[in-house]
């Protein structure tokens, strides 16, 4: 259990949290959500103890044990996978160093009727006592368990955790935690980096193993399956909610209604005690009636509203030329680095208007087939576009080719053209840009920030295929939620890389799947392809 009571925290002449209070129960599985910018990740850091910068408290029983995830972690490295993961257990081996250094020290002494030597018994034996609690767990087992279920091979276990990019380095940190089994486990955006597999794997872990849970995630699907208990962050208060994700969405929107019926009753008594204030104020007969009104003006606590639900705004890519029938075919394409082998003979045809999912696990050659595609590599074999195509490509580093002399605002006005321009102040915010963001330039913006402003850019620009690989990274759930849409309305051909299965329910109705350096096709969405690929959980 966690007590949280009156939390306070400002920022510059902002308050992000005013006068919080909750409790996390044993067991609880909670969603922190809120806008960006609410404070969630913030409040993960409180929680964990890295912040301290807050009036409060926050309390929790004598030997309960937190665990904490950060989006952004510090990785040391010296050891293979198999030895940073088993770290994890480093209070075990401490304990077992321990008694062997106790029982040296039994052996040798001999002022047995001393209080010293009593204590050196007492704590013997509780330590033996912890450490048979625990002994019968194979730790060789479940290292091994937990590395392969997020998505690492056996032949990884013993690579120095140097050879591996930063993205395979925090599923190291995210099996250590796992391992430990603290009592709170705080995981802010846990599958970044995790393909559908591994996610599904920690969906699994969390549900059946985990004991508090309270995570910030943007995969709608995962934080659907995986919790109870929803707390909104909002104008630094929070709502609590019982339920799910997805219902709490429900929840709020009626919670919005009440807010919007409470402020426009308020608006009107407000007008019309201004009015009587202004007519009788001359009126020194009804002066003390004035006076009382101008006082309850001031002491009345005003309705706010919650922000306003961007998703509602819609975006309709720029129309392009029809192209051909097929935009795209590939015929027994195989990719080699030097000796390693990425895939063999690949063959497909995408058909105009087709929208597509790449799926598999992440090393298995989805981003490099879109950049052979791309003409990003050199390969085997032959990949042809068809006639009139026109790409519109987002890249994983598609943010470092933005103009970073440009504004924001800039940066989509050049691209922007008829009726779309009046809406370009809606578009940047329905992708988390406020009218003050509008004004900066991209050479200020953070990774995420540029990421989102490429994908607006792509939007408007007029192409008949687009290539997406991981366009939903940075983005929030409501900002996914825009785009989605877009690509729905859009009447051209997709070839999207994604491990978002929200995102990808019911937009593409073909999935390739990339494993054992093959290609495969699946006929269907990517439901009825997780299906396909697990039928005896189905």
């Amino acid at each position: 259990m966690l007590i949280v009571e009156s939390l306070k925290v400002e920022m510059g002449d902002r308050m992000l949290f005013d006068n919080i209070s909750y409790i996390i129960n044993e067991k609880d599985k909670i969603a922190l959500v809120g806008k960006n910018g609410a404070g969630k990740s913030t409040m993960l850091k409180i929680l964990a103890g890295v912040n301290t910068h807050y009036k409060g408290t926050v309390t929790s029983p004598d030997g309960s044990t937190v665990g904490y995830l950060p989006q952004v972690m510090k990785i040391v490295d010296g050891r293979t996978v198999r030895e940073e993961a088993s770290q994890a257990f480093s209070h075990i081996f401490e304990l077992q160093e321990k008694i062997e250094d106790m029982n040296r020290q039994l052996e040798t002494r001999t002022d047995y009727e001393s209080d010293d030597y009593a204590k050196l018994i007492d704590d013997f034996t509780q330590a033996h006592e912890r450490l048979a609690s625990v002994e019968d767990v194979n730790f060789e087992g479940e290292v091994e368990k937990t590395l392969l279920g997020l998505g690492f091979k056996r032949t990884d276990l013993d690579r120095p955790t140097s050879e591996f990019s930063g993205g395979w380095r925090m599923r190291i940190e995210l099996a250590k935690l796992l391992l430990s089994s603290p009592d709170i486990m705080l995981l802010d955006e846990p599958t970044n980096h995790l393909d559908i597999e591994s996610i599904e794997w920690l969906e699994n872990f969390i549900k059946t193993q985990a004991k508090a849970v309270v995570l910030i995630s943007h995969d709608r699907a995962f934080i659907d399956a995986v919790t109870t208990r929803t707390i909104e962050l909002t104008l630094g208060r929070i709502y609590d909610y019982k339920v799910n994700y997805s219902k709490y969405l429900e929840l709020r929107q009626e919670r919005r209604q009440q807010q919007i019926h409470a402020w426009e009753a308020q608006q009107k008594q407000i007008a019309e005690m201004e009015e009587f204030i202004e007519r009788f104020r001359a009126q020194a007969a009804k002066a003390v009636l004035v006076q009382s009104r101008v006082r309850q003006l001031e002491k009345m606590e005003r309705v706010e509203i919650d922000e306003e639900d961007k998703s509602s705004v819609r975006i309709r890519f720029q129309p392009a030329t029809r192209s051909g029938n097929y935009p795209l075919t590939v015929d027994m394409v195989t990719k080699k680095y030097d000796d390693y082998l990425v895939f063999e003979n690949a063959s497909l045809m995408i058909e105009r208007g087709e929208k597509v999912a790449l799926a598999g696990k992440n090393g298995e050659g989805k981003s490099t087939f879109v950049k052979c595609v791309m003409g990003e590599t050199p390969f085997e074999g032959d990949i042809m576009l068809g006639h009139n195509v026109e790409v519109g490509y987002f890249a994983q580093n598609q943010a470092d080719l933005l103009d970073e002399d440009l504004t924001v605002f800039e940066t989509i006005d050049r691209v922007a053209e008829g009726d779309i321009r009046t809406q370009i102040r809606n578009i940047l915010g329905a992708f988390m840009f406020n009218k003050e963001d509008s004004d900066k330039k991209v050479k200020v913006l953070s990774g995420g920030e540029r990421t989102r402003l490429a994908m607006i850019k792509l939007l408007l620009e007029p192409v008949n295929l687009l290539i997406l690989d991981e366009p939903t990274n940075h983005l929030d759930l409501k900002t996914k939620e825009v785009l989605k849409n877009a690509l729905l309305d859009y009447d051209g051909t997709i070839i999207l890389v994604s491990h978002d299965r929200d995102f990808l329910d019911g937009l593409v109705t073909k999935v390739f799947e990339f494993s054992d350096k093959r290609v495969k096709e699946h006929i269907g969405g990517i439901k009825d392809f997780l299906v396909k690929k697990r039928p005896l959980s189905s």
